[in-house]
């Protein structure tokens, strides 16, 4: 038979599973093959969908489009942040509701993966931590520390208790197969010394006994404690997995990241469908028996949700976009793989595996069972095309490519043969906002030490001193210029992202860092008046640090202020009385709701070019039809977005990549922010931007179909 009837009949079986079948729970156990769900052993398909990084009324298309694309799980982190903003405050509604997203995923009949951690990384701001933790006294994070474990198990335990009273786990007849607990602990456990692996011990024990009926996982976590199963993450794991730490335990894939995040200054990655399908096939042929994708559908750092220097969307290249569009041709490619291993699944889960060489770099697999069903996976790792002798049959293999035969004589799927054509998304520009008249504007106030309550003379941690109340943090000082100084520089140096100098309330300028940096420094020559001078700077974070060892200790902010004088004089300030204020005047009067525009006073006579702290808003309609919606951002500099005063992040087109390229310009509006008339807009610029030329667009998808030979 040829191998495309095969795989037609593959795909054809996966979707009468997926039309007829419906995921109900029951008993979630494991052996060394794989997991066993009601006593059948599977081969299972995850995919990531984060409910935060989209909207509930996205929630439904997302998922079914994974479901379509042949995944058996939806995997989610839980966002501690989101769900107790304050000690024993808690917040379930909107986006953050977990149950109704967990439900959804039952409704349409597949599994769910949830990943509590309540660490989890995931380029979110302080790794998912509420900052009030950072408060707690003695407080030491990831550790076998009482206060960190007290908090830790609380919440573990408010969410274990959730899903419970709500019956999803699959043991009380709902979606959740697996749970998991820490986050890629292995990373820092060294940094701890006998209080990691004590740590992940109480960890694992804490878990457990919550008594939820599924199994746990650790990921990246090699002594992770029975019976909790350590999981692999990476881009390579058939290659890099070292495997399970008991032989009673499954190989499973935690993370296979179809993409990586993004930063400002960077540029997106791109990893192609062959190479994620090879790497897929590759952890199957080695018993691996489930694998999920991070990202399945990335979607939106709403507000201030990034971690430092995290641009607003998230794994934009993953096999559902940003917005939701399925991107060609990684979903399909992807779909056809999945639906190749469920064909042969049955023999190879339960075949007797071999493994021999058939050349210098191929190698093959078979599995074989007694009743003679057979399944082989082939493996080139060469860059060339070559021809194998296999089962007395020559088999040809494209350049690093892994080819499944589904009887051990037809191949039914390779991983480097893509019959999907690519697609791209098409962007209409629905309406432009260059006119003057519509647009208003309000320039915030530039504080000096006489407006500041807050006094120190040393420098504030920055952290520390905003809670994360706000990403900016203003520094005030007044001082008297008595001495002979020619061609006076302002030098700031800073463990922070961005300053903006001020002197006298006249902009002096500014500068940033980078994701890779630890700091930068700025050097802005000035004018001093005689006598008394005012200097304010504007220190801003683009989002909290969110993993390494020991977070609640690190430093932002800025380190050291000083004029420098061509004489060798200098002042400095670094010890100098500085006043603070924590955000700006329009963040505090929440100036970007429409109930509270009244609060200052909105110039109505034309709008600054390039201007600094500038605040704009304008009214503007819906476009029609139901593509997404985004705003391309273009010709502003960096600040913040909100449409009915909901964020829809930050911006920085001003921070080039290496190219010379924003990283991102076009701002996801998700449909369900908007109404249909008189939606209020609000941008909130720090430096040099201009809205005459920002426009609204949506987004959609040019179709890419299946090629099948014939």
């Amino acid at each position: 038979m040829e191998w495309w009837r095969w795989l037609h009949w593959g795909l054809v079986v996966v979707v009468m599973i997926q039309e007829c079948g419906r995921v109900e729970g029951g008993d979630v156990t494991y052996d060394g093959r794989s997991l066993i769900i009601d006593g059948q052993r599977k081969i299972l398909f995850s995919g990531s969908i984060h409910y935060p990084r989209s909207t509930p009324e996205m929630w439904p298309s997302l998922i079914g489009k994974a479901k379509e694309g042949g995944l058996d799980v939806i995997q989610t982190y839980v966002f501690w942040n989101l769900h107790e903003p304050q000690p024993g405050q808690y917040e379930f509604s909107g986006s953050n509701d977990l149950v109704r997203f967990i439900k959804e995923i039952k409704a349409q009949g597949l599994y769910a993966c949830l990943r509590i951690g309540p660490f989890i990384e995931s380029e979110w701001t302080y790794g998912g931590f509420p900052f009030w933790l950072h408060d707690i006294p003695g407080i030491v994070f990831r550790s076998d520390n009482e206060p960190f474990k007290f908090y830790m198990q609380n919440f573990t335990t408010k969410i274990v208790k959730l899903i419970k009273s709500e019956g999803l786990y699959a043991s009380q007849g709902g979606p959740i197969i697996l749970s998991q607990i820490e986050n890629e602990y292995q990373n820092i456990e060294a940094a701890f010394h006998e209080k990691g692996p004590s740590y992940v011990r109480w960890a694992a024990k804490m878990a457990v006994e919550l008594q939820t009926g599924v199994p746990w996982v650790m990921c990246k976590q090699s002594d992770a404690p029975d019976p909790v199963i350590n999981t692999c993450n990476g881009m390579r794991c058939g290659e890099t997995f070292g495997g399970p730490n008991s032989p009673n335990k499954p190989s499973l894939w935690t993370e296979n990241w179809t993409s990586f995040y993004q930063v400002y200054g960077g540029e997106p990655y791109i990893r192609s469908a062959e190479d994620i399908a090879f790497h897929v096939a590759l952890f199957i042929a080695r018993n691996g028996s489930y694998v999920n994708y991070y990202m399945y559908h990335g979607g939106t750092n709403f507000g201030r949700t990034s971690s430092s220097y995290v641009i607003t969307s998230y794994y934009d290249q993953a096999p559902l976009d940003e917005y939701g569009l399925i991107r060609q041709p990684k979903w399909g490619h992807l779909k056809e793989l999945h639906a190749a291993i469920k064909f042969c699944s049955a023999t190879l889960l339960q075949g007797v595996r071999t493994n021999f060489s058939l050349g210098q770099h191929q190698e093959a697999y078979m599995f074989q069972e007694e009743t003679g069903g057979c399944v082989a996976i082939l493996i080139n790792n060469d860059g060339q095309e070559v021809t194998v002798q296999f089962q007395n049959t020559s088999v040809e293999l494209l350049p690093k490519s892994i080819s499944i035969l589904a009887d051990c004589e037809n191949v039914i799927f390779n991983t480097a043969k893509v019959n999907t054509e690519h697609n791209s998304r098409i962007v209409e520009a629905t309406q432009m906002f260059d006119s003057t008249d519509s647009w208003e504007e309000f320039k915030d106030d530039i504080p000096n030490i006489e407006d500041t309550s807050l006094k120190s003379k040393t420098f504030l941690e920055q952290m520390n001193t905003t809670k994360d109340k706000s990403d900016y943090l203003w520094h005030s000082l007044r001082f008297e210029h008595n001495l002979s100084c020619s061609k006076p520089v302002l030098h700031i140096e800073s463990a922070g992202h961005v300053a903006h100098a001020f002197l006298n309330n006249i902009y002096t300028g500014a500068a940033h860092g980078s994701h890779n940096a630890k700091g930068f420094t700025m050097d802005i020559p000035i004018m001093l008046n005689d006598g008394m001078n005012n200097i304010s700077i504007l220190s801003a974070l683009v989002g909290l640090p969110d993993s390494g060892p020991f977070l609640e200790s690190k430093f932002a902010g800025l380190t050291k202020v000083e004029i420098q004088c061509i004489e060798k004089e200098s002042y400095n300030f670094t010890n100098y009385e500085w006043g603070y204020q924590v955000g700006l005047l329009g963040e505090k009067l929440q100036i970007y709701r429409e109930e509270n525009l009244g609060a200052v006073v909105w110039s109505k006579n034309g709008i600054s070019m390039n201007g600094t702290l500038t605040w704009y808003k304008i009214f503007f309609d819906s476009p029609t039809g139901d593509d997404p919606v985004t705003l391309n951002l273009s010709t502003m500099g960096k600040g913040e977005a909100w449409v009915n005063g909901r964020s829809i992040g930050r911006y920085w087109v001003s921070f080039f990549d290496s190219k010379g390229n924003p990283s991102q310009t076009m701002y996801h509006v998700p449909r369900s922010f908007l109404n249909a008339s008189g939606n209020l807009l609000v941008l909130l610029e720090e430096a040099g931007g201009n809205p005459l030329q920002i426009s609204l667009n949506t987004v959609r998808e040019q179709v890419a179909y299946y090629h099948l030979p014939r």
